[in-house]
């Protein structure tokens, strides 16, 4: 390791967890979609070549443990457990067998389940609902397995769905089934396991917690009966599996809980109604006394799910402080997750504040990230932009369940920004059979990734861009102070496309005719165009993207008009600058698109709500006028909304330069997000 810098040595020093030594403190961290049984598919559990072969690129890029996501004991479909699936466990001996030959280590994460943190879907919830189709489906779903909570509560996805108690005898079918499977992993060579979890308010955790747990039987009630749970279960294993196989717990320091469905902001003062660090710092050294030999923690709960899945909007290294703390609280080694920077976390590591880094979706977007850290090729590593689109977009708005489409649900841990993850079947680089010439006309994300990717199939490109950058609108996207990796993910884009001398880019250049092109193929990629209000005064309002690129100055007072993404996050911006934002939204709540991930739009409604920003829902723009905006309630009822500026961010239309005879790629053919974008230019490209 020659050339690596000096200030990340210390996350490359071995280190134990029990008799198990890791090459280094790098942790893979479990993401749902990731297990190495499937995840939710129809077929029911079986060993997931495509999670194998994304943990084998990884183990060959350096990473020292790899935890794959959630096994749920009980199959989610037809509900057979892990354990009576023997040839599962085979195929997983191979796999053991080929990852122990990079050097790397697996704790497979087995869960007791959700409880009323299971993402019932739009598509579930009514069938669930009705006891008939209730009965009708237990065969091939049991619902009321799936919802099994510690005491009778509202479903954090749909409030109107109250989910069932957990019987003693279900308790006891899942202390077995950990036994058992953890016996089968071992058996396989696996290194460890890791139970899931007293963590982020899943079922474990809502029987640890006391806001959740109002049972008066043995696992209720006092603090050794709600933590019962998870010690019988870390008992089970060591019995089966003797006291030397390694057990790790998915642990939450804090719930950063204020109510139901509400949690708390970085840096508040508020009053903790989940485990607050007192609790916190007795059940981390019961729960060590218990047997676990490793807690692999952060912060949060699905009431305050950006705790645990940090949007952009959360500082770095969010959960440090706190799991540096409870490392002081027990002799086991702790591992510490949460938009960590590498930088960071090797200094807190040298300083022994915590054992080693967790990190998660960085792997998504860029398997070698690792290594490139190693050879210190760091402008090289594709930064992870934590939108959550690809990987964990459970989406909900105000009387949906999870509105996440039924193959997103059921093909979790993709990445937006790298089509290959967890898809390479379907997106891989294949050199093409006739060298063609490609003109791209559009120098945004779209533009550039059709264009690297032509390169790396042997085509030569011609880009055409009609500013003097690359970059698109996503430039004006990432202008916010929140959005650095963003701006990142520009700049490695504007290196990376530059790496490839079959792409010659053409900048100030404008086509307006494209029979002005000469080339075998074209790929038009020219964007959107934003959509206007029709009412009067519109015309003085600031177009989103104008304010995001500094166009136009704004008062004091700001009224935004739109409350989908783009417009909460100037809202968000404007109030970090110390304005006074208001926002007036058509619909009944906030951010209601699907696919925008329920950790990142409930940071914004959370934000709002705290920091009592001014929220205008199921509110329609009538007039814009020099000192206000006249809206129209839902209840007839007409205001005038004082104001000094208004930004309007009310959608987009696709902006083509053709249509006929071309290839129309990312929001010129349809307007989406980034996922939309570069998975559409990987679609055009792949074929060409």
């Amino acid at each position: 390791m020659k050339n690596l810098d000096p200030k990340y040595e210390a996350l490359f020093e071995p280190w134990k967890i029990g008799n198990v030594e890791i090459k280094n403190r790098i942790v893979m961290c479990p993401m749902g979609g990731t297990s190495l049984f499937g995840w939710f598919e129809l077929g029911g559990c079986h060993f997931d070549k495509e999670a194998a072969k994304l943990f084998l690129e990884r183990a060959n890029n350096n990473v020292g443990l790899i935890i794959p996501g959630i096994a749920p004991l009980r199959d989610t479909f037809w509900g057979k457990w892990l354990w009576q699936n023997p040839k599962m466990f085979e195929e997983l001996k191979e796999f053991m067998d080929e990852i122990h030959k990079t050097g790397a280590k697996v704790f497979i994460q087995l869960t007791a389940g959700m409880g009323r943190s299971w993402a019932i879907t739009e598509l579930v919830a009514p069938l669930h609902k009705n006891k008939l189709t209730r009965a009708l489906i237990k065969p091939v779903i049991d619902t009321s397995h799936e919802l099994a909570s510690p005491s009778p509560q509202p479903s954090r996805w749909a409030h109107d769905i109250i989910c069932p108690e957990m019987t003693k005898e279900q308790i006891h079918e899942i202390i077995e089934a950990f036994a058992k499977t953890a016996k089968l992993c071992m058996d396989a060579g696996v290194d460890g396991v890791e139970v899931h979890a007293v963590h982020e308010g899943y079922l474990l955790d809502q029987f640890a917690i006391e806001y959740f747990n109002k049972r008066t039987d043995e696992y209720g009630g006092s603090f050794e009966n709600r933590y019962r749970f998870a010690a019988e279960v870390v008992a089970a294993i060591k019995d089966e599996c003797g006291t030397d196989f390694p057990v790790s717990l998915r642990y939450s320091v804090e719930s950063k809980m204020k109510d139901f469905c509400y949690g708390a902001m970085p840096g508040e003062d508020y009053v903790e109604i989940g485990r607050n660090m007192e609790e916190s710092e007795r059940a981390a050294k019961y729960l060590q006394d218990c047997g676990y030999d490793m807690l692999n923690a952060d912060n949060g709960t699905y009431d305050s799910w950006y705790w645990a899945h940090p949007p952009m909007y959360m500082p770095e290294n969010c959960n440090l402080e706190d799991v540096a703390h409870i490392k002081e609280c027990v002799s086991i080694p702790v591992v510490c997750a949460g938009r960590m920077d590498p930088a960071v976390g090797a200094q807190a590591v040298a300083d022994g504040r915590i054992d080693a880094i967790g990190v998660a979706r960085q792997f998504l977007v860029d398997p070698e990230w690792i290594t490139k850290l190693i050879e210190d090729r760091l402008e090289e590593i594709k930064p992870c932009i934590c939108c959550h689109s690809g990987c964990f977009n459970f989406s909900s708005s105000k009387g949906h369940a999870n509105t996440q489409d039924l193959t997103d649900t059921m093909g979790l841990a993709r990445c937006a920004l790298n089509p290959e993850t967890m898809q390479s079947k379907k997106y891989n680089i294949k050199r093409a059979k006739k060298q063609k010439n490609v003109a791209v006309i559009g120098g945004g994300i779209g533009g550039m990734e059709a264009a690297i990717v032509l390169a790396k199939r042997g085509h030569k490109v011609t880009l055409y861009e009609k500013t003097d950058k690359l970059g698109g609108v996503f430039i004006a996207a990432a202008a916010p102070s929140f959005k650095e990796k963003d701006r990142e993910l520009i700049a490695w884009y504007n290196r990376e496309i530059r790496r490839y001398p079959s792409i010659e880019i053409k900048l100030n250049t404008e086509i307006k005719n494209i029979g002005d092109i000469k080339a075998d193929e074209i790929i038009v990629a020219t964007g959107a165009k934003a959509r206007r209000l029709n009412v009067n005064g519109a015309h003085t309002a600031i177009e989103a993207v104008d304010y995001l690129l500094g166009n136009k100055e704004v008062g004091q007072t700001v009224a935004v008009i739109g409350g989908g993404l783009t417009g909460c996050e100037i809202a968000y911006d404007l109030y970090l600058k110390g304005k006074k934002p208001i926002i007036i939204e058509m619909m009944d709540d906030l951010i209601v698109t699907k696919g925008i991930c329920l950790a990142n739009t409930s940071y914004l409604r959370d934000f709002f709500k705290t920091y009592k920003v001014p929220v205008h829902l199921e509110t329609a723009v009538c007039q814009i006028k020099h000192d206000g905006v006249i809206v129209k309630h839902k209840d007839g009822k007409y205001e005038t909304v004082k104001c000094d500026s208004v930004i309007t961010s009310i959608g987009y239309n696709p902006a083509p330069v053709a249509n006929t005879g071309v290839h129309v790629i990312g929001d010129a053919a349809s307007v989406g997000n980034l996922r939309t974008v570069i998975w559409g230019a990987w679609d055009v490209a792949m074929k060409i």
